[in-house]
């Protein structure tokens, strides 16, 4: 039935239309018949009612083959035109025909003003139509000008003329022939008179189509023409814009370039073990992991979603997405949007036990390693004492999983929020050890694409304004992953793990930052600006360093590996702290980041992460709150100098410094 009302309600336009025109075809044979007998002894007898009907019902299909009902009227163009004059003049043809075969008595002379008349009607009334609207649309329009008056610029002149936003009253161009010359009535002026036009004419914006100009040349015209105050949007040629298309699904593909592998599928199994018929929670739901967690999770159908988050605008943003997607895909789950702070231990301990949370992925944390470099304490205290938070609340509720998203980063780690990272994984441990009844994991895994702190979103910004492509290393590599790849990893653990194992992807090859600017650049349809190619379109600069970061990263720290369920995820079994050290080391970093002594907090780090070992000058630059100083010596690989507890006290502080917090 409903199939049937879709189909009646799509056609209904062009029965109507076929139902004006057999009108119109009707009363142009009355009006042809009474002109011919000057309105006087018409007799409309049976025969040549019959050849009526024998008109129209040939009209009706020859008017249906010519398609004059698929034509939209306000896009009607000239082949529109001539499929009216052939089906008048065929049904002209057929009156003719028809009169003779039933002996109606028609004049000869009738079939032809039949077909005036008709063509009129039929014709005239779609031109009218398409007229109107035309004219109704130029109200709104936006008036422009078109820098560009060659086969790029026609061909963008006829696409706004059919559009609803622009109307094109005036073209431009540097070539003297073509200027004072008419584009279908729009006249070219040349640009030295720009001004003048623009303000006779009201014109809003210039649009510049000059495609097979070089793309340096299009910059210096919309550079001199903004410098004018103009608005000035440049448009490409359509071989251009088919061509981008075509880049653009390139880019689309470029996250599997990069890894240099297919994405890795989820077992369905695993991902529904987890979530399916629970309750769960997502802390840093508005994060880039957090907020995917959340789309995945509402496609397995728990009871439901509690998303907590520290930000408003990614919460309301995450929460309106998952309302939205819940409407197109005509499912149902409940979502519970809530605002806190992970580090708030009475704040998560009531969420958990009010909404009864069965299972439990901790994506909150601080990750931007310069930041958290910089904000030593505030990053400790919310990603170790954050993360100690929601497990003792856990714990204590009776949770069934808890899943911590963890980073490469935390392995060997050369910054702070690595070595915070780690820390909070040492305390998983310990809680995975010694309370059997909660199933905890952890889940780490290399650079994800496209997330908030990713290249890809990074260099994408560069290249569209122009340049430069900024890469601190020639020689930096990194893992990648896919944000869905990256979220399935995590939901897939949950199932897995049992007492404080740590999960990694099988990530394939790492790959250069600066091979990824370089792919990216040629992708977006630009040429890399270097010494080989001085004439090129975006020049990619080495900055050096920033504080903490290193060369290459790893995921594992030993070699107690072992297969799980799916193919490509590992579990690594790696060295613990025992439970009443941990526990004294938790106790002094409370205290120290309650002081925001951040001498104190690294101290404590480099106790707790046996493999955390910053380099004195890192330690230097981080005080001081300027970047790797120029000379200072590169962290190229994972084996670094260990710092003594000794020198991690905060150097004499220089004039003008400020310490971090």
């Amino acid at each position: 039935m409903k199939r049937l009302f879709r189909a009646a309600h799509k056609n209904y336009k062009p029965a109507l239309m076929l139902a004006y025109d057999l009108l119109m075809l009707t009363s142009a044979f009355m009006l042809a018949m009474t002109l011919r007998f000057n309105g006087a002894g018409l007799i409309f007898e049976p025969s040549m009612a019959l050849c009526l009907g024998m008109t129209l019902v040939s009209s009706s299909f020859i008017f249906l083959r010519l398609g004059l009902y698929r034509t939209v009227i306000r896009y009607m163009g000239q082949q529109a035109i001539v499929a009216v004059l052939q089906g008048v003049t065929a049904s002209a043809v057929v009156l003719a025909v028809a009169s003779y075969l039933t002996y109606a008595g028609v004049p000869r002379s009738v079939p032809v003003i039949y077909w005036c008349f008709a063509l009129i009607a039929v014709g005239g009334s779609r031109w009218l139509v398409r007229l109107y609207y035309q004219m109704a649309l130029e109200i709104h329009k936006t008036r422009v000008a078109i820098y560009g008056a060659g086969t790029a610029g026609l061909q963008l002149y006829k696409a706004l003329a059919h559009g609803e936003m622009y109307k094109t009253v005036a073209f431009f161009d540097d070539n003297a022939s073509k200027q004072n010359t008419l584009i279908d009535g729009v006249l070219v002026y040349s640009p030295a008179n720009i001004h003048e036009v623009i303000a006779e004419r009201d014109i809003a914006e210039v649009l510049l189509a000059m495609p097979g100009v070089p793309k340096r040349r299009r910059r210096e015209i919309t550079r001199s023409l903004r410098e004018r105050g103009l608005v000035v949007k440049v448009i490409p040629g359509l071989e251009e814009l088919v061509d981008s298309a075509g880049r653009a699904a390139d880019v689309s593909q470029i996250y599997e370039n990069i890894l240099g592998r297919a994405p890795v599928e989820p077992q369905k199994r695993l991902v529904s073990a987890s979530i399916a018929g629970k309750v769960v929670l997502v802390t840093g739901a508005g994060g880039s992991i957090g907020s995917e967690l959340c789309r995945q999770i509402i496609q397995w159908e728990p009871v439901k979603l509690i998303m907590l988050e520290a930000s408003e605008f990614a919460l309301y943003q995450i929460e309106r997405e998952l309302r939205q997607q819940q409407l197109d895909e005509n499912f149902s789950v409940e979502v519970v949007p809530l605002l806190g702070d992970v580090r708030d231990t009475i704040r998560v301990g009531e969420i958990i036990e009010s909404f009864r949370v069965q299972t439990i992925y901790h994506a909150a944390a601080y990750k931007h390693v310069p930041l958290v470099e910089q904000n030593v304490s505030v990053g400790a205290e919310n990603n170790v004492l954050g993360t100690l938070a929601v497990l003792e609340a856990a714990e204590a509720c009776g949770v069934e999983q808890f899943v911590l998203v963890s980073t490469d980063k935390a392995v060997r780690p050369t910054n702070v929020m690595g070595a915070t990272k780690r820390f909070a994984e040492l305390i998983c441990q310990d809680f995975g050890r010694r309370f059997g009844r909660m199933r905890v994991c952890m889940v780490r895994f290399g650079n994800v694409l496209g997330s908030s702190g990713s290249v890809i979103p990074l260099f994408t910004d560069q290249i569209n304004a122009g340049g430069p492509v900024t890469v601190t290393h020639p020689k930096v590599t990194r893992y990648f992953m896919t944000i869905p790849e990256a979220a399935q990893l995590v939901l897939q653990a949950g199932s897995m793990g049992h007492k404080g194992e740590v999960f990694v992807l099988d990530m394939g090859e790492p790959v250069r930052i600066l091979d990824i600017a370089r792919r990216l650049i040629q992708i977006m349809g630009h040429t890399v600006r270097d010494e080989a190619n001085p004439d090129g379109d975006i020049e990619i600069q080495i900055t050096g360093l920033r504080p903490g970061e290193k060369l290459y990263e790893e995921l594992l720290l030993g070699d107690k590996v072992a297969g799980t369920d799916h193919p490509m995820i590992m579990r690594a079994e790696e060295e613990r702290l025992p439970a009443e050290r941990l526990r004294a080391l938790i106790a002094e970093l409370k205290s120290a980041c309650g002081r925001h002594d951040c001498e104190s907090v690294h101290r404590l780090l480099i106790e707790a992460v046996k493999d955390y070992a910053p380099k004195q000058d890192l330690i230097d630059s981080v005080w001081s709150q300027s970047a790797v100083r120029e000379g200072a010596p590169v962290v190229e690989t994972a084996e670094v100098r260990r710092l003594p507890v000794a020198t991690a006290s905060r150097p004499q502080k220089l004039s003008g410094e400020t310490p971090s917090i």
